[in-house]
């Protein structure tokens, strides 16, 4: 009962989905735009711990609920810990109304074929064993574009959608990430060859086999109509790649029935010196901002 509820707010819900699933890459920066420099922690397990504190603070906002928030995407580590003093995607959907994502890849190989792929990724039936025991709707798995190479291209969603068919054959729901980078020269070209490769792999899909998609927002507004379209399509959510929240809301609005999935975009603003007031205001405005700029269309 609860998944076909889950599945229905992300097929229909007025919102967006929060990424809160920085890694061990990425954390540090996201300590230091939250005001904690890299000084004051030593190690992972205090780094994480922190980070850990910075979601939980977020996840227990009277800001983060179900009616802007229609769904978050965690890392391993915030899955197996607590928020709110439950397991943390058990506080998400029950006490925030949250459908709760987990992010599964494990970084990226070196580039080939102006293409980074997926890093393999060791244990990962007994991973999403584990997430369907904690509560997981469904997982994330991002790889990147570099360039408009079709040969990349097409080996890129190649793989996105065998591991997103691995994802499905636990009752999880993939969310399929090729990321763009939003600084290439031909990030239009590459989105054309991305487009007519997912489109390929998406009606080979069986009835059923429904898969999310996480993109890049396209240089041509309203490129990924075809596939928020797609009868295998559950949701199209857009990623912010490095623009301001200013300027990726003003890109979202332009595509009609693309929501957000934003990370740094969302935390932009946020520091660990606030109060709980400041704190709670500037997170109200900014989940406003990216809700209204995701049901714009």
């Amino acid at each position: 009962m609860a998944r076909n509820k889950q599945a229905e707010q992300m097929r229909s819900g007025k919102g967006f989905i929060a990424a809160l699933d920085q890694s061990g890459g990425s954390t540090p920066k996201a300590l230091k735009l939250y005001g904690i420099a890299e000084t004051e922690y030593s190690g992972d397990d205090e780094m994480f711990a922190l980070i850990h504190k910075m979601r939980a603070r977020i996840a227990t906002s009277p800001a983060f609920d179900g009616t802007r928030v229609i769904g978050a995407i965690l890392f391993e580590k915030t899955m197996d810990g607590q928020i709110g003093g439950k397991p943390a995607a058990q506080y998400l959907w029950q006490d925030r109304g949250v459908v709760p994502f987990l992010k599964i890849d494990k970084g990226l190989e070196e580039t080939a074929d102006g293409t980074k792929l997926m890093k393999p990724i060791p244990g990962l039936d007994a991973l999403l064993s584990r997430a369907v025991k904690a509560g997981i709707f469904g997982t994330k798995e991002r790889s990147v574009i570099d360039a408009a190479n079709p040969k990349g291209i097409a080996a890129i969603v190649a793989q996105q959608f065998d591991l997103g068919r691995q994802v499905l054959s636990h009752g999880l729901v993939p969310i399929i990430e090729p990321e763009v980078t939003i600084s290439i020269a031909d990030k239009a070209e590459a989105e054309d060859i991305l487009l007519a490769e997912l489109k390929k792999h998406l009606d080979a899909l069986p009835e059923g086999q429904d898969v999310m998609l996480k993109l890049t927002l396209p240089t041509r507004a309203n490129l990924y109509k075809p596939l928020i379209d797609h009868p295998r399509v559950m949701r199209v959510v857009a990623l912010s790649g490095g623009y301001s929240r200013d300027e990726a809301n003003a890109l979202l609005a332009r595509n009609a029935g693309m929501i957000a999935s934003f990370s740094r975009a969302l935390t932009e603003g946020l520091s660990a010196g606030q109060s709980d007031r400041e704190f709670n205001d500037t997170l109200d405005k900014t989940i406003q901002s990216i809700r209204d700029a995701s049901v714009a269309g």
